[in-house]
């Protein structure tokens, strides 16, 4: 199957790149920070398979990521703005709460559970990937580590614990001013609030990927959740047919 581009305009104005694959139940799926859709997506035959599957793989770009709009105005990144673009999104394509998936990896997991712990979107089913409770809870923490690969980005060395994502960061061609600003958009999550994600939930993860913490105690946090444990560290998880596999599986259960 192939997979077909358009762009929309989000809350502000923003053009945010839509990839969409497939006909049937839709489902909007978030890739990680500093990722893509072609990346985590589309490049590995996750959207193939969910469109394989009779879905609608509707995978984003963030802004600052892929082929949507990366601003240099820190107006463009207000609190919370990657939740405001993604219920811009649902708006945009008429989704009606319950009509719809959603899936995230790691960035996007973050920002779906934000979106659905909020009331700000209604998913039928909800799948994690690459998330545990330090992601959210700790999350200024972790961005430390990325506002650093950003503002040492020409000092680091290989040897370095953040030698691998710079190189990331800098194969993926990201605006770092861009995401130094969205870096300071987002905060922490207060994880008493995962109480009220009540729909379906699997929390899909690498067997080795500990970045974000424990996937299993977040599954164990949430009222009807599943942990899934695919092969894979933070970094290749994505890159596996289990991941694909793992979420079409539960999102046609």
């Amino acid at each position: 199957m192939t997979y077909s581009t358009e762009h929309f305009a989000s809350f502000d104005g923003a053009r945010l790149a839509i990839h969409t694959e497939g006909e049937g139940r839709p489902v909007i799926l978030l890739h990680g920070l500093f990722s893509s859709a072609q990346m985590n997506w589309i490049k590995w035959g996750h959207g193939a398979r969910l469109a394989a599957a009779g879905f609608r793989a509707i995978m984003l770009d963030f802004r600052v990521h892929g082929d949507s709009d990366a601003p240099q105005d820190a107006a463009a990144y207000p609190p919370g703005v990657l939740v405001r673009d993604v219920a811009a999104l649902a708006e945009h394509l008429g989704l009606e709460p319950g009509g719809f998936d959603l899936v995230g990896f790691s960035l996007g997991a973050r920002t779906a559970i934000h979106a659905v712990a909020h009331g700000i979107l209604e998913p039928r089913r909800l799948a994690i990937c690459g998330m545990g409770v330090a992601g959210l809870a700790e999350w200024e923490r972790r961005a430390g580590h990325f506002k650093r690969v950003i503002d040492e980005f020409d000092t680091i060395k290989p040897g370095d614990p953040a030698y691998a994502a710079r190189t990331f960061l800098k194969s993926q061609g990201v605006d770092r001013v861009a995401a130094r600003l969205l870096l300071d958009a987002m905060d922490d999550f207060d994880v008493a609030r995962l109480s009220g994600i009540t729909m379906p939930t699997a929390v899909i993860c690498g067997d080795e990927d500990q970045d974000n913490g424990s996937a299993e105690d977040l599954a164990a946090l949430l009222p009807d959740a599943r942990y899934i444990a695919v092969p894979g560290t933070h970094m290749n998880s994505v890159t596996k047919p289990e991941l694909g596999i793992a979420i079409a599986d539960f999102l046609a259960a």
